[in-house]
């Protein structure tokens, strides 16, 4: 077990650098932390290069880490590697996994949508719901962002979270017979007038003020919508890729 103590060490000026998306992307690895998301990591299908801890931090028996090497660090250093106030002693080093192909049959498509907290909560949904694979469209917040790492909850070692575009997706999932529904507003049917309980499909959801580009919802076979009861002009789109996901894939 290694030991760092100060923070102009070489090894940690580039952890920290993760914490940016050009060095994610330059890379090719992303940080995560805490101990459930490390656990998730080393027992997932993503590997792990190393994992860092705060010199005071205790390794639960439940973390089997076998052969990935392990340091130890300040607590100034672990003030360096997070974007919280309260840093929680572990992080993994991961290396980047997204598949080209998925041989999958149902599919949650995103376009466009910016804050964190609403990319990681529709993963860890699509996750929830049993859907075979996520595809991030262009213009979306970074997969490997600290914030949606922390609202997926792991979830992005369970099943394969990819960039692409979705256009390019779209004309494989056709190609293959797996139906695509859009979300939107307007030239859309409520979503309980869809078939449901289905074996193969897409869904979309997009950009949380502008809703699903034009030219995609163009080549959907179907688009979608949730009926607003209340007062409220809309739902938040997490909310209602979960509605929809659920009724897809079970009717209910």
């Amino acid at each position: 077990m290694k030991h760092i103590h100060s923070e102009k060490n070489p090894q940690v000026k580039q952890w920290k650098k993760l914490l940016s998306r050009k060095e994610r992307d330059r890379s090719g690895t992303f940080l995560v932390e805490g101990i459930h998301l490390v656990e998730e990591a080393v027992s997932g299908n993503m590997e792990v290069l190393g994992i860092i801890m705060n010199e005071s931090f205790e390794l639960p028996h439940s973390l089997d880490y076998g052969s990935i090497p392990v340091t130890t660090v300040t607590d100034a250093i672990t003030k360096e590697l997070t974007d919280t106030e309260t840093p929680q002693g572990i992080f993994a080093v991961c290396k980047q996994s997204e598949p080209r192909e998925v041989n999958g049959k149902t599919f949650l498509m995103i376009d466009s949508v910016q804050d964190p907290g609403n990319l990681g909560t529709m993963i860890r949904t699509a996750d929830a719901s049993g859907v075979d694979a996520v595809i991030v469209g262009d213009g979306s917040v970074d997969i490997y962002n600290p914030k949606v790492l922390r609202s997926a909850q792991g979830s992005h070692f369970h099943l394969p979270v990819i960039r692409g575009s979705l256009s390019d997706w779209i004309d494989k999932l056709k190609t293959a017979g797996i139906p695509v529904f859009g979300t939107a507003l307007e030239n859309a049917s409520v979503y309980h007038e869809a078939s449901s309980a289905l074996d193969r499909f897409a869904l979309i959801v997009g950009n949380e003020g502008s809703g699903i580009n034009k030219e995609i919802l163009a080549i959907t076979d179907q688009n979608l919508y949730v009926p607003i009861y209340g007062k409220s002009e809309s739902l938040n789109v997490a909310v209602a890729a979960g509605i929809l996901l659920y009724y897809l894939k079970a009717g209910k």
